[in-house]
């Protein structure tokens, strides 16, 4: 009855079927609007439609949901605990997905020296620029176009498709220019499925936008794990076997229930470990759901691994890097305890380019010096090593085509949204035909112009599309070679290709242009027997296996030890990803993964109350670092390039996000030596050093 408003849905009212959880896990299914349970703060369970913003956050005011509380299951040890209530009374347990691999097996047996470390992976949440955000528009005949903040358009094509009772090809999905993803826009939110569903309903457009508080329980968290962790060695340093327990915190839904196990694949890092043991739980919580976050498990098992060294070195009175140096994988492609296989690497130059850059050991004189003095600002040094496993889904779509007027059109299956698609797949598609950068035009994230498409996610893009590019570009090549060498009446050897058209090698005035070549390859009457029509090529192209990228970072910090405030004076940063096609993006990449790295170390975390309110509900309350804050990267470069696709690449996108962390922590804790400080989690926030000291000296 208020002014404006056109609908207040229920679950009830739009019957559509409930979210499956990862892996389709029985049980644990999320459903669209919360009806019989609320499971955390943030859920949705009312859909109310109004003619403008302003009246419906007036009329969504005086809704009122009878809700009966109950106690707030927080934490992983709660969950699990004994006699623990399940948040899904059909499935009879928080455990929502669980593995062991030789978990009964004595790893340590050999080991003389153990050292046993509980590593905690804060929840974060991704905080993209643009928040998530839906527009459905219906069609005439009941199909619709949808405009939406996502990573992956085609799976919402395919599961507003499903919901809804369409065919696929009556549902557009387009992905505009996406404000960050980070991998939380990766998920189908029941947002999503909701205003789809009310605008099928009332036949007219609905739109909905997150504010940045409700962004804050509305998007899927991040990381939230728990590792259990012991490394056993010789006396002499030589890795032995080691042993990792993770507890991964699902929050309310199991979508992430997988991401144990991509941890675990991760585990042994960049160390010839010969004996690995893990065991896996995906546990159900009563807070925001958890999902891929960049990096999505391969962060958590880098800082475990990366932390166990430290302590290991410690234990030992071995120098960190002498000990990571003793037991760094050396031939390639090598097979994993835990069975993965890296393809290519060079971590001991990756490790020797850091420590050249940081001056290492100048560093460590500067140190002696100030504990030799007293000083109250304490400097620490902190190594990290780094391998990650890239190329997930290892297929995609891609097609090159001439068109009529000479210019080049690329579409791809991939989602760009800061990466610079647009730019790498033109100077492929340009490098390949020889044509001007400027005349190839590239098409994404749309399903009405793109046939098919996996999306962007797990640093995928350029190796996987990127090959598919290349290679349909060299199949356009060949035709158009082939088309011209007729029409010239010349040996296709003879033919070359340049922004202006084919010409005839050695005499550049015999020649063909782009837009005739493309006449005569839509003409059968002067196509060459045998030849296919047209200049256009489409590719699905599988990589056979993922690609790893690595690294080594250094990190320097002061620690002010009268108040416990961090400051990150200096970061070094040795990041591979294969061939680089452009630099430029390559840096962009690794400096937006630099300031997450260094934000989950010193900064962010998501925190609860025992009623599970989160206290972080928005930039005032949950902790990011400004440009300020953050040091003048030092950056070092190398290239391995993979035999596993033609360009050679390897993935970036996530690279230092996973390298940066590990290294600051192990910096801060190098500080605090001298005070007897074993371990702290991130964040390293002041007032946690602070007591850390406090506590050690008392």
């Amino acid at each position: 009855t208020m002014p404006g408003v056109v609908a207040v849905l229920t679950g009830a009212d739009l019957g559509l079927p409930p979210r499956p959880a990862a892996g389709n896990v029985q049980g644990f299914e999320r459903p669209v609007l919360a009806t019989d349970v609320v499971r955390y703060v943030g859920e949705p369970i009312v859909l109310l439609l109004a003619e403008t913003l302003p009246q419906g956050l007036d009329a969504a005011e005086t809704i009122l949901v009878d809700i009966d509380p109950h106690e707030a299951m927080l934490g992983i040890d709660v969950a699990v605990a004994p006699g623990a209530v399940p948040l899904f009374a059909d499935a009879g347990t928080n455990v929502a997905h669980a593995f062991e691999e030789r978990w009964d097996d004595d790893v340590l047996a050999d080991a003389e020296v153990v050292v046993r470390a509980r590593v905690v992976h804060q929840r974060l949440a991704a905080v993209p620029m643009e928040t998530n955000g839906i527009v459905v528009v219906p069609e005439p005949g009941g199909a619709m176009t949808t405009w939406v903040s996502t990573q992956v358009p085609f799976d919402v094509r395919d599961d507003l498709a499903e919901a809804l009772g369409l065919e696929r090809e009556r549902v557009r999905v387009i992905a505009p220019d996406v404000g960050g993803g980070f991998g939380a826009k990766l998920a189908v939110y029941p947002e999503y499925l909701a205003v789809a569903s009310a605008a099928s309903r009332l036949r007219r457009p609905v739109a909905w936008q997150e504010s940045r508080s409700e962004s804050m329980v509305g998007l899927t968290h991040g990381r939230a794990q728990v590792h259990d962790v012991e490394l056993g060695a010789t006396r002499d340093g030589d890795l032995v076997g080691l042993r990792v327990d993770v507890l991964g915190d699902m929050g309310a839904y199991a979508g992430g229930a997988l991401l144990p196990v991509t941890t675990k694949t991760m585990l042994p890092g960049c160390y010839r470990i010969a004996r690995v043991a893990s065991r896996g739980r995906a546990i159900v919580t009563n807070a925001v759901p958890v999902d891929s976050y960049r990096g999505a498990g391969r962060p958590e098992a880098t800082l475990s691994i990366e932390r166990a060294m430290d302590l290991l070195a410690r234990a030992l009175e071995m120098d960190p890097v002498e000990l990571r140096r003793r037991n760094l994988i050396e031939t390639f492609p090598h097979t994993t305890a835990v069975g993965s296989t890296y393809d290519v690497g060079a971590y001991e130059e990756a490790l020797d380019r850091a420590l050249a850059l940081a001056d290492v050991e100048q560093l460590r004189r500067e140190q002696a010096d100030r504990r030799a003095r007293g000083d109250a600002v304490a400097l620490g040094v902190g190594v990290a090593l780094y391998v990650e496993v890239t190329g997930f889904s290892r297929k995609e779509f891609a097609s090159v085509a001439v068109d009529d007027d000479g210019s080049v059109t690329v579409r791809a299956g991939t989602s760009s949204h800061g990466q610079g698609h647009e730019t790498a797949f033109a100077q492929i598609a340009s490098g390949v035909l020889g044509v001007a950068l400027g005349s190839v035009r590239v098409v994404h994230s749309d399903t009405g112009e793109v046939p098919r498409g996996q999306g962007t996610y797990g640093s995928r893009s350029l190796q996987i599309a990127g090959s598919s590019v290349f290679e349909a570009a060299e199949t356009v090549r060949e035709r158009a070679v082939t088309l011209a060498a007729h029409a010239l009446e010349v040996a296709a050897a003879d033919v070359v290709t340049g922004p202006d058209g084919l010409a005839v090698a050695g005499a550049p005035e015999i020649g063909i242009t782009w837009s005739e070549v493309t006449a005569l390859a839509n003409d059968p009457a002067r196509v060459p027997d045998g030849a296919p029509a047209g200049l256009t090529a489409d590719v699905r192209r599988f990589q056979p296996d993922y690609t790893y990228p690595f690294g080594a970072h250094v990190a320097v910090v002061e620690v002010d030890t009268e108040t416990g405030d961090v400051r990150l004076i200096r970061h070094v940063a040795v990041d591979d990803c294969g061939r680089i096609l452009n630099p430029m993006l390559v840096e962009g990449q690794v400096h937006g993964g630099l300031a997450q790295g260094i934000a989950q170390a010193l900064f962010e975390e998501v925190v609860y109350d025992e009623l599970g309110s989160p206290v972080t509900p928005n930039l005032a309350t949950y902790a990011m670092p400004a440009a300020s804050e953050l040091p003048w990267f030092e950056r070092g470069v190398m290239e391995t390039p993979t035999p596993l696709n033609p360009l050679g690449a390897k993935g970036i996108g996530e690279s230092a996000t996973i390298g940066s962390t590990p290294a600051i922590v192990n910096a801060v804790m190098d500080a605090l030596a001298p005070f007897g400080v074993r371990h702290l989690d991130p964040p390293l926030t002041p007032e946690k050093v602070w007591r850390a000291i406090r506590e050690t000296s008392t």
